[in-house]
């Protein structure tokens, strides 16, 4: 494939990729010396599972894996220490070494769902790096040269930590230390590309400065739009109970795509499918046709995603036993039991403790979008 024709793909679903012009250059310059590049992107392992979010980058390195590119994956083992703050109201709760080694364990199989793990030659195998690596033999004299790369008055300018003084939140000094963190893993890999969801643009500008400082050519900054949750307003985060993890059950998966309101469904056939463009063009139309049924269309996204993670036939059964229940009120066979002591309980821990939602706030959303019915009662 050409460098034009790679460039075209590679830059399909992105919201910016920095310096313009700049990644066809570097396609051109690697064709010419036959030198992949070397593609990152970084995860904080702060739950145990990703999400379809997470895949949205996962998705997009893939493309590049497809195209004999070297996918560069790092573990943010010490970051995960700090906790991202991009996009934060508040601090994030920091989690102990041993959270962040049980997380990373299930993260590292879970990527392979998207990425290939034993590509055939030439595609290049994902090296996974963690950055404890260096951080963890890093003397505190060279925190402090890290530190000195950049200014408190700059790492303020990020519209996050600005809000949140204007709130009067308090930013804590570690978290002024991540956007240095992650510039600094870009440096330690020679990093030529780092993805990033939007929000993280600040974070991947400062890896172009750190790595000049270094005498490496800067980064190319790729963003990606970021994937609100099942409630269709806030980002896929597992906190929020708004998530459809890529190790869901099938049924479950399924059951979550088919929650989605209307408005996000092109998001997610965009952003989460392997949908050509020319179909894609075919959801739009069919979206903005009044005399289309929505429902049909998010029955193929749900089908199509369960698909990718569980195969043909368990996208099936899920269609199947869907329509079953939910649609001619059929009782599943499968259906889970939950026991629960004797005596009265209220409806947010009864469904937390059916494992039916992740949280007490969870449970009241649910709530509240009339989602929830004992014996055919909804309950509001």
């Amino acid at each position: 494939m050409t460098p034009e024709a790679q460039h075209e793909l590679l830059a399909r679903g992105t919201e910016e990729i920095l310096p313009e012009g700049e990644l066809v250059r570097r396609l051109r310059e690697r064709e010419r010396e036959i030198r992949p590049l070397r593609v990152k992107q970084g995860f904080d392992p702060t739950a145990p599972d990703i999400h379809l979010g997470h895949t949205v980058g996962l998705r997009k390195l893939r493309q590049f894996q497809d195209l004999g590119h070297q996918v560069v994956l790092i573990i943010g083992d010490y970051t995960g220490l700090v906790g991202d703050p991009s996009g934060r109201s508040k601090t994030r709760p920091r989690l102990t070494p041993a959270e962040i080694e049980s997380n990373s364990t299930t993260y590292l199989d879970q990527f392979f769902r998207v990425l290939e793990k034993n590509p055939s030659p030439p595609l290049l195998p994902v090296e996974i790096r963690r950055n404890g690596e260096w951080f963890a033999r890093m003397s505190f004299a060279e925190l402090l040269e890290l530190a000195s790369q950049y200014t408190v008055a700059r790492l303020l300018e990020r519209d996050d930590f600005a809000k949140r003084m204007a709130a009067q939140q308090p930013v804590g000094v570690h978290e002024l230390l991540y956007p240095l963190m992650q510039g600094h893993d870009s440096v330690e890999i020679r990093a030529d590309v780092e993805i990033g969801a939007t929000e993280q643009k600040f974070n991947l500008l400062v890896g172009r400065v750190l790595q000049e400082l270094h005498g490496q050519s800067p980064q190319i900054a790729m963003t990606l739009p970021v994937l609100v949750g099942t409630d269709g307003v806030q980002r896929m985060g597992k906190s929020l109970g708004n998530y459809i993890g890529v190790t869901d059950p099938p049924g479950e998966m399924y059951g979550k795509v088919m929650s989605l309101p209307d408005r996000v469904m092109s998001d997610y056939w965009r952003l989460v499918t392997d949908a050509a463009p020319a179909e894609l063009e075919d959801v739009e139309r069919a979206l903005a046709d009044a005399s289309q049924n929505p429902m049909e269309i998010k029955q193929k996204l749900a089908t199509r995603i369960v698909r990718m993670y569980h195969g043909e036939a368990a996208a099936g059964r899920a269609a199947r036993d869907f329509d079953a229940q939910f649609r001619r009120r059929d009782v599943p066979q499968d259906l889970a039991v939950c026991v629960v002591p004797a005596g009265e309980i209220g409806i947010k821990d009864l469904l937390v403790q059916a494992g039916l939602a992740a949280s007490g706030s969870a449970a009241w959303r649910a709530v509240d979008q009339g989602a929830v019915s004992i014996d055919g009662v909804r309950i509001t």
